[in-house]
């Protein structure tokens, strides 16, 4: 038996690996090897141990080990963050596509009710794992598009956490309101147990083992083990149990630090995650699956893109940031192929309407994949189609001929800095960002401000750049950074332009390019503290000095980030 495991894990990790070297090799997207890897390795095709039990147990067990995962980065702190156009843009888009997925299902497909509702259910959900992959593979997470992404994403996953826990509790035979009563008392009983236990008790147990990252790591898997096994004892499922064990860790002060011990196996599960869903495809069901899976996929890839990018254009956001979240979600998520699972067990589903959701899955992840790593060079072939995902006063809004010896593109914290040294100087400055909120809170400051995005060239064309002394970027993505510095230096070759960077190679591409200076965050922090240790070397009255300053110009970040009109 134990060498009947190794043989089938070795030959699908050999086999996973060849095609991803393939693939590499082709320059594509490695979770495309891993799919095909799982649809080869399928026992239908080829059986490689004459079992599927280790195989299954391998899939349950990564399913519930991912959920945990996912559960580190919802902190229900970050529900805050991402603000009311998030939650309002995630509800409305599922609403719809659970409408458009249950009649197409229903009248196109002939499915009966609840096999319609799942099926709804199915294409509502993007894939938190994919997308974030992709977003954190690009280095924007921490760009507009990328914090509505996540801010979607984390409505999603609440949605799809209740549903779990409506329909873990399904018993046969049992009505939908019981169901959902029953659920709703327990569910909430034991997550108030657990969320007591977590703020109380949580927090010090961390700490007290936090001194050992081993320990620390040893403690994380035992936690998400135990929830899950708990939830599974009561009655629920022990994927919703890990998912929830990750969320009460997220809020430990030391959750990143358990997100990157733990993060090697994540990697290693994501792997088996993608074989898994090749190796639920039923090769010998293609005949009946293929038309309903195209019928779903074409709902997930044209529809839902589109009801973001249009509910997105509603919150005043631009077309390119539009069109970027759009096609960043459309996808499939892993919480629909966990549904569909819990459906089948309970009897509520067929294994065919699972097979189906599958493939679904694997027709939208491939795509979506390829649109959203090339997202910026489909964006530059089909922008001026994209118009009509975008307010028209945004380019009224735009229009400004007054001069400014500073154009900032980019309020952040970086831009906060740079911006409160500009007034200090007396040196107008004009701002440029591409989120509303922003505007507007700039704007009740007196502070010069328009709303538009870095990547328009028509936008760039009706700023005052050619006005301008001095031309300032804190943007982090490389390809908007690299248009400023053309754009600029076609229409002021004298502006003085300083551009930011976080990688040594984008750096040095932005000085071929014509920049004066680049700013690299990483590299910057480490050359301050190499000159206060040299200057201070261990006075310790100047290091507690520096620590003032500091001290004063974080508390004044924050207070700006939680006033709506407060002063720079």
């Amino acid at each position: 038996m134990v060498e009947e495991i190794f043989i089938q894990l070795a030959v699908i990790l050999a086999v996973a690996f060849i095609l991803s070297l393939v693939t590499r090799l082709l320059k594509q997207p490695l979770i495309i090897g891993y799919i095909i890897a799982g649809i080869i390795l399928s026992p239908f095709i080829l059986n490689i141990g004459g079992t599927t039990s280790i195989i299954q147990a391998l899939s349950e067990f990564g399913i519930a080990f991912l959920l945990f995962i996912v559960g580190l980065h919802m902190n229900p702190k970050s529900i805050k963050e991402v603000g009311v156009p998030s939650l309002l843009i995630g509800i409305g888009q599922m609403i719809f596509i659970f409408s458009i997925g249950f009649i197409a299902s229903y009248k196109l497909l002939g499915l009966g009710t609840m096999s319609s509702v799942y099926i709804g259910l199915g294409v509502a959900f993007s894939s938190t794992i994919i997308a974030v992959k992709l977003i954190s593979d690009k280095s924007q997470i921490d760009s507009l598009y990328g914090k509505i992404s996540i801010g979607v994403l984390i409505v999603q996953d609440i949605v799809a956490t209740i549903a779990l826990m409506v329909i873990s509790t399904t018993s046969i035979g049992a009505g939908l309101g019981s169901v959902a009563l029953k659920s709703v008392i327990g569910g909430i009983g034991l997550m108030v147990v657990l969320s007591l236990f977590g703020f109380f008790f949580l927090p010090k147990i961390t700490s007290k083992i936090a001194k050992s990252s081993e320990l620390l790591f040893l403690f994380s898997i035992t936690w998400a083990f135990g929830i899950a096994a708990l939830f599974g004892i009561v009655g629920f499922s022990v994927e919703i149990g890990a998912l929830i064990a990750g969320v009460l860790l997220s809020v430990s002060p030391y959750g990143v630090e358990i997100g990157a011990k733990v993060r090697p196996l994540r990697d290693f599960f994501l792997i088996l995650f993608f074989i898994v869903l090749g190796l639920n495809v039923r090769i010998e069901n293609l005949g009946s699956i293929i038309v309903p899976s195209l019928i779903l996929s074409a709902i997930v890839l044209v529809f839902k893109p589109l009801i973001l990018m249009v509910l997105s254009a509603l919150f005043g956001y631009t077309k390119r940031n539009n069109f970027l979240v759009g096609v960043t979600l459309g996808q499939v998520s892993e919480f629909s192929l966990v549904l569909f699972a819990l459906g089948v067990s309970l009897m509520q589903i067929t294994s065919n309407l699972l097979s189906i959701i599958t493939l679904t899955a694997i027709i939208t992840i491939t795509p979506s994949s390829y649109l959203t790593i090339y997202s910026d060079a489909i964006y530059r072939a089909i922008s001026n189609p994209l118009r009509i995902f975008e307010k028209r006063k945004v380019k009224r809004d735009a229009k400004t001929e007054k001069k400014y010896d500073v154009i900032l593109f980019g309020y952040n914290r970086t831009g906060f800095g740079i911006l409160k040294t500009l007034r200090e100087i007396n040196e107008s400055c004009l701002v440029v960002d591409f989120n509303p909120e922003i505007i507007s809170k700039l704007n009740k400051w007196r502070i010069p401000a328009v709303y538009g995005d870095a990547y328009d060239v028509d936008f760039l064309g009706e700023l005052p750049i050619d006005k301008a002394k001095v031309v300032i970027s804190t943007i982090p993505e490389f390809e908007t950074n690299l248009l400023l510095v053309e754009n600029i230096k076609f229409a002021n070759k004298d502006a003085v332009i300083i551009m930011r960077a976080h990688k040594i190679d984008e750096a040095l591409e932005l000085y071929k390019a014509g920049a004066d200076y680049v700013l690299t965050p990483h590299f910057l922090g480490g050359d301050f503290i190499a000159n206060m240790i040299k200057q201070n070397k261990t006075d310790g009255k100047g290091y507690r000095n520096e620590r003032e300053k500091h001290i004063n110009l974080l508390k004044g970040i924050l207070q700006s980030e939680k006033s709506d009109s407060g002063q720079i």
